[in-house]
């Protein structure tokens, strides 16, 4: 009998070609006098320090992916985005506690070992922990034949951040006359693909003939976690929610305290050209409120005398607006008026 009828690359898993994308994660985890800029990489686990300065440390952990945006990056054979979507998922919401990111570990599943297009996600991943300030400590690529049908794949990410005990974001600290302040979205960020998918599809549109689409539906995700964690740090903000699937409504009613009401004018809302296309292509003012951002990619809340202090720790084109007011009420938020659509 045949010693070698039955091995692991003929089952469909290569080894090799899966040792040869760690040692690409460690090169490119390294400057160019081979230090690791993220050193924890390459074990079977990581062990990281709590930063001395936090008093009282509190653990905060989050998980995410991307969602079908991956088919996107599919059909465009395009992959170097969707690694900072996914750390921008988990880092995003990680700042609503108050928390500070520290480690990120991904996940990547995948019917067959894709070199090009793994180092085209890992290189994202990298810039998104970069953008972030937190550190890539490790992950998984599980090569998965008969799993996944040919080319297909899935991402998932994982963050750890910290926040000391005082410092907390919690429903208790928003007040009555409260601002509600809106950060542009970059786009789409990583929500309502599922959406988007079926209407090309049904409407037969080729997103590969459109330079808009191409460059709209891959944009990345926003991360915010540097202006927050000032404005945290400063003792400017009441609350934050960060606005993904369920959109303004399900997602700013999650911070929200009993008794009190999200009053929220969408008439003051700045949308983008997506949204508008989207719109202009079938999809209702309702359904588009329920699933997209629709320009508002991160929300705060602030006490009114201290509005004035926010705008210089952000960009231009990121700076924050009033979008409304915390009033008494028991519906936790009230959406009133009508998006102008660009």
């Amino acid at each position: 009998m045949n010693k070698n009828l039955f091995t692991y690359k003929k089952s469909g898993v290569d080894i090799n070609a899966a040792d040869k994308f760690v040692k690409f994660i460690s090169l490119l985890s390294s400057n160019k006098k081979g230090k690791k800029k993220f050193s924890k990489i390459g074990g079977f686990g990581s062990i990281s320090d709590i930063p001395k300065q936090i008093k009282q440390p509190k653990i905060v952990a989050c998980t995410d992916g991307v969602g079908t945006k991956i088919e996107i990056a599919n059909t465009l054979n395009k992959f170097d985005t969707i690694g900072i979507d996914l750390v921008a998922m988990s880092v995003n919401d990680l700042i609503v506690q108050g928390a500070k990111p520290l480690l990120f570990l991904d996940y990547i599943s995948i019917n067959k070992i894709d070199i090009i297009k793994l180092k085209s996600i890992i290189k994202g991943i990298i810039i998104g922990c970069k953008q972030s300030d937190c550190e890539l400590v490790g992950g998984e690529t599980a090569e998965m034949p008969g799993t996944y049908e040919k080319g297909k794949f899935d991402i998932a990410g994982f963050a750890v951040g910290v926040v000391d005990q005082k410092k907390i974001l919690n429903k208790k600290k928003i007040k009555l006359n409260d601002l509600i302040l809106a950060i542009p979205s970059n786009g789409l960020h990583s929500n309502g693909y599922s959406l988007i998918r079926y209407l090309l599809r049904k409407k037969k549109i080729k997103i590969q003939k459109s330079k808009f689409l191409k460059k709209e539906l891959l944009r990345p995700t926003k991360i915010y976690t540097k202006e927050v964690l000032k404005l945290i740090d400063k003792d400017l903000i009441n609350g934050c929610a960060n606005i993904t699937g369920g959109g303004l409504s399900d997602n700013i009613k999650r911070v929200i305290p009993e008794n009190l009401n999200a009053e929220i004018d969408l008439s003051k809302i700045r949308s983008l050209e997506i949204f508008s296309w989207l719109k202009k292509n079938g999809i209702s003012n309702n359904e588009m409120l329920k699933t997209f951002n629709c320009g508002v990619g991160f929300c705060l809340i602030v006490s009114p005398k201290k509005i004035k202090k926010i705008d210089k720790y952000f960009k231009k084109r990121f700076r924050p607006y009033i979008i409304g007011r915390i009033v008494k009420g028991s519906t936790k938020v009230s959406l009133n008026g009508e998006i102008n659509w660009i």
